[in-house]
């Protein structure tokens, strides 16, 4: 089933001939909080600068071939400007080839792109995110255990970017921590679930589990829960209430946070430049915190936060 919402104004109505730029984002999903809230940020950017966009995304974060049905079908409608998460770095090139062959700017978000015809890349820095993950766990351990990951893909840069970057600082940082080889769960919660419960099996002398995205986050806990394996070392990725509820418990150390709503909200920016002719950044960095028990009343944290 596909997920489609639209924030103003009909779809389909194509370009600018209504006198207001149409902005066609594709996300990477619809299901998580994370993406209701970068829509959010970019429904109020367009209403503000009189704008319209559409939001689409596939029902699950590994679900390639929909997400380019997808982007085709949006291509199909001519808008002002494309927004792309994409799922698939290099999957959709020819359509972002297409793109550029009819004069429709393309910005990526969230995850970027192999390819040079996006304007720019509006996302977090995954892996000095994912680091900062890493920082907070080897802290939790003290520097020693063994540690587990669960990604949400290994196709997209985010998911590999935060791959990457928790193991990289590992590597460099904490000699004394093992890393197991990352396991993928698409971010879909069930699927993860089961993957960390196979983990504890499998490892009796599990330290900890790193989640890499709100989907993966929430599979983990759920599965520790299960294995009744409190004593572990938690630490998730994105926001949600989820993992603000297993943080209050002590289920989860903590985890970090986006800013969707400002990363919505750069997007729609970045996508109107784009339409104006103006020059842009190669990349716009949005921001990220790490939060847990001590500081998630802070109102900095408490504006990052989606529930």
């Amino acid at each position: 089933m596909v997920l489609v919402a639209s924030a103003c104004g009909e779809e389909g109505s194509g370009g600018s001939g209504g006198g207001e730029p149409l902005i066609s984002i594709v996300s990477k999903g619809f299901q998580h909080q994370f993406w209701q809230s970068v829509k959010q940020g970019a429904e109020d950017e367009a209403e503000a600068r009189g704008a319209r966009i559409t939001f689409v995304g596939p029902a699950t974060e590994s679900d390639v071939e929909e997400q380019v049905n997808q982007l085709t079908n949006e291509l199909a409608k001519s808008p002002d400007a494309i927004g792309f998460a994409a799922l698939d770095s290099q999957a959709a090139e020819p359509l972002l080839e297409q793109a550029q062959s009819q004069d429709i700017p393309v910005v990526a978000f969230d995850s970027g792109v192999d390819s040079d015809i996006p304007v720019t890349t509006v996302a977090t820095d995954n892996r000095a995110a994912a680091a900062l993950a890493a920082e907070h766990m080897a802290e939790a351990l003290g520097g020693e255990g063994k540690v587990a990951l669960v990604v949400h893909d290994q196709t997209s840069l985010s998911g590999k970017d935060r791959r990457d970057g928790f193991m990289e600082w590992m590597a460099e940082n904490a000699p004394g921590i093992t890393v197991l080889e990352p396991q993928y769960g698409g971010g879909d919660q069930l699927e993860s679930a089961d993957i960390t419960t196979s983990i504890i099996q499998a490892n009796p002398d599990l330290a900890g589990i790193y989640a890499s995205n709100e989907g993966s986050a929430i599979g983990v806990i759920n599965g520790v829960r299960e294995s009744g394996r409190d004593d572990l070392a938690v630490v998730g990725f994105d926001s949600g209430q989820a993992q603000i509820d297993a943080i209050d418990s002590g289920l989860m150390l903590g985890a970090v946070t986006q800013d969707p709503v400002d990363m919505g909200r750069q997007l729609v920016d970045a996508a109107l430049n784009a339409i104006d002719g103006k020059e842009q950044p190669e990349r716009i960095d949005t921001a990220f915190y790490w939060y847990d028990s001590e500081n998630m009343d802070d109102p900095q944290i408490q504006a990052a936060l989606y529930q």
